[in-house]
This record gives C-alpha cells, structure tokens and sequence, in this order.
C-alpha cells in the first residue's frame, strides 16, 4: 500500500477532504494522510459537515502539522493550495511530488448555505482530480 500526503496551510478543509476521499475511492490502494504547513489546530465544521453531506465520517479527522510526517517514508505528496507549494519542505528524491490548486472554502465570505455550496464545489473538484489521478 503506497502512502499520500496531503498537504495545505491550514489542514482544515481542502487536505483533509483529500485525504478523506483518498482513503475511501482508493479501496486500500494507498492510505492517505493529511498535514498543514501551518495547521490551524481544528477541522472547519464546514469540512466536516461536507463529508458527513457525502456520507463520509469525519471521525479521526485532525488538524495536524507537516512536522509529523517529516522523515516517514512517503510515497506521493500532493499540496493542494500554492502556499503549501512554496513552503513544501524538501522530500527524498523517490517522493513523486504532485501540486492540484484549489481555491480555499475556508476563505470563501457568503451566508451558511453559499459556504457549504462552495465546500461541495471544491470537494467535487477534488473529487474529480482524485479519480482521473486513481484511474491513470
């Protein structure tokens, strides 16, 4: 089983939907993890209500720091937002390294409703580049 790193600034919303999804559309191919180069300490509870909307359970779920994964053996790292890019540490060369943008929905200003809309875009655009990278 290949191990994947996801890899934001917060690991509040986007890495941890990554994650998420990784670990269920992957069906045990690879086991999926997610960090932040500055984690904010919580999961947004629109991360987790998107996942509990797409019946995934946010169950174990943690904001966490890059830090944790430092020295592990790690197959793929993906960063999902272009300030986890630049300040991505260096990996051993046999890391493949992966970058997929996404805006960030934490950020997004609107009513309750339009947030969670836009939490479901991004988790279908994350969604969407999970599958195409799983069928390849």
């Amino acid at each position: 089983m290949k191990k994947i790193l996801f890899i934001c600034t917060g690991n509040s919303a986007r890495s941890i939907m990554a994650e998420a999804l990784m670990n269920r559309l992957s069906r045990g191919n690879f086991q999926a993890f997610s960090a932040g180069s500055k984690p904010s300490g919580t999961v947004n509870p629109m991360t987790i209500e998107t996942l509990k909307n797409n019946g995934i359970s946010s169950d174990g779920y943690r904001s966490k720091p890059l830090d944790e994964f430092l020295g592990q053996d790690i197959d793929i790292v993906v960063t999902v937002c272009d300030s986890a890019k630049e300040s991505c540490p260096v990996w051993p060369a046999e890391t493949e390294i992966l970058h997929w943008s996404f805006d960030d929905p934490a950020a997004f200003n609107g009513s309750l409703e339009a947030k969670l809309e836009f939490f479901g875009k991004i988790f279908r655009q994350i969604e969407k580049n999970i599958s195409s990278f799983l069928n390849k």
